[in-house]
């Protein structure tokens, strides 16, 4: 198997931080998600590339194997046992002189591909095997879609995987295109290895009045003449239901108000949200009566004397 660039995949240096190599990750699979790049086989094979690069990097156990010992590192826990420096490019002494009387009398060096072929034949079933390499699952990659008001609490919900139903909890704020991991739900392991894990993709289907940016929300509020000149209240619509606001005296259409706190929860935070920005919409009467018309001329006269 070739060497593959996992640092180069998701576009981070190999001193990334786990948050930034989160990050990376977050926005390559949001920009190569097969479900906004339609029939597009690169796409697809990128966002591929970008998931197994994260399975690696992301996992800070695997990425210290692959550090070390690069397109072999499943099978670090084989080279430890076997004392391979991947920077010597040799056995251990120890080894070499008895610790293992399979590695008796050898004294040469492996690289490439003769070195995967070596641990091949010790542990694949060799004449000098004393056990099968064990061998990870694949990777299973799902789609679940949510209306906003779903996502806005935390809930169980059941999907079919591969044949099998799942049950999950699905925290509150989860986020359109936010990818998360259910260990142990991919395919199943060789040998007696572990079962590979479960990758699901949210997609958010915004059909409410209010606009989502991360936690916070946004929304317009139509507001009457009669209130906006002379102050008053109105009721604002939240996804815990309205709410009253006061509303100042000779208030502007387009003013814009913030409700602390009555935003979207903050993922896996509990009893933190964001906060609901509303910006006002001056609502011109309509259908007015005759007495009405009158008074407004009044106020008309009243204005254009001042």
């Amino acid at each position: 198997m070739d060497y593959i660039d996992y640092y180069k995949i998701l576009d981070v240096t190999k001193s990334a931080t786990e948050a930034e190599i989160k990050k990376a990750y977050r926005k390559l699979a949001r920009k190569y998600h097969p479900d906004l790049n339609p029939n597009d086989k690169e796409a697809e094979k990128k966002f591929k590339e970008i998931n197994e690069a994260n399975e690696v990097l992301g996992n800070p156990e695997n990425r210290k194997k692959y550090d070390k010992y690069g397109k072999d590192w499943k099978h670090a826990d084989e080279f430890e046992k076997a004392g391979y420096d991947p920077n010597q490019q040799q056995y251990s002494r120890q080894q070499q002189q008895g610790g293992n009387p399979d590695f008796s009398g050898f004294d040469g060096d492996f690289s490439g591909s003769d070195f995967s072929d070596f641990f091949n034949s010790m542990y694949g079933g060799g004449r000098s095997s004393r056990s099968q390499s064990k061998y990870r699952g694949q990777d299973f990659n799902a789609e679940l879609q949510l209306d906003l008001a779903s996502a806005y609490t935390t809930h169980k919900q059941s999907l079919t995987v591969n044949g099998k139903n799942i049950r999950i909890t699905i925290p509150a704020g989860v986020e359109n295109g936010q990818i998360i991991k259910i260990p142990g739900h991919g395919g199943p392991g060789a040998n007696g290895g572990p079962n590979g894990d479960l990758y699901i993709t949210f997609l958010i289907d915004n059909d409410s009045n209010f606009k989502r940016e991360g936690n916070n929300l946004y929304a317009d509020v139509d507001l009457d003449l009669y209130t906006a000149v002379l102050g008053g209240e109105t009721f604002v619509n939240t996804f815990d239901g309205k709410v009253k606001v006061k509303v100042p005296a000779e208030t502007q259409t387009g003013t814009k108000v913030k409700l602390k706190g009555k935003g979207f929860p903050v993922y896996k935070k509990e009893n933190q949200f964001g906060d609901l920005y509303i910006t006002y919409k001056l609502k011109t009467p309509t259908k007015l009566s005759q007495k009405e018309k009158e008074l407004f001329e009044e106020l008309a006269k009243l204005r254009n004397h001042e």
